[in-house]
């Protein structure tokens, strides 16, 4: 079973992938490409981690790296797009899509916390 947060991170990191993989081949460009591809890739394994958490305080630190990661992917994203090596707006429009489920799910997961011990 699968959420929204699940299924977008997912999405967000096959564009990553063949983002990466188009900008290597025309381009020849990898310094940018090798991090977009470590840190886009790594949002939806830290969301999938979470799901598996042992408390919701777990929960809640896997979310918040994978917030981590989405904010870095950003950066490298921006760096691709200003720098001429990609012109995908949409890739930068799933990143921020995901960033904001991220901290929506963050504020009602601590506002769970403040609530009960337990997820």
């Amino acid at each position: 079973m699968s959420s929204p947060l699940q299924d977008k991170s997912k999405a967000f990191a096959l564009s990553i992938i063949r983002l990466c993989n188009e900008v290597r081949s025309s381009r020849r460009e990898t310094v940018l490409t090798n991090q977009l591809l470590r840190s886009g890739t790594s949002v939806g394994a830290n969301i999938r981690e979470a799901f598996y958490a042992h408390s919701r305080a777990d929960f809640i630190a896997k979310l918040q790296i994978s917030l981590k990661e989405c904010s870095e992917s950003e950066y490298w994203l921006e760096l691709l797009l200003e720098s001429g090596y990609c012109s995908d707006q949409a890739v930068l429009a799933q990143c921020v899509e995901v960033k904001k489920l991220l901290i929506a799910s963050l504020r009602t997961a601590k506002r769970g916390l403040a609530s009960g011990p337990s997820r």
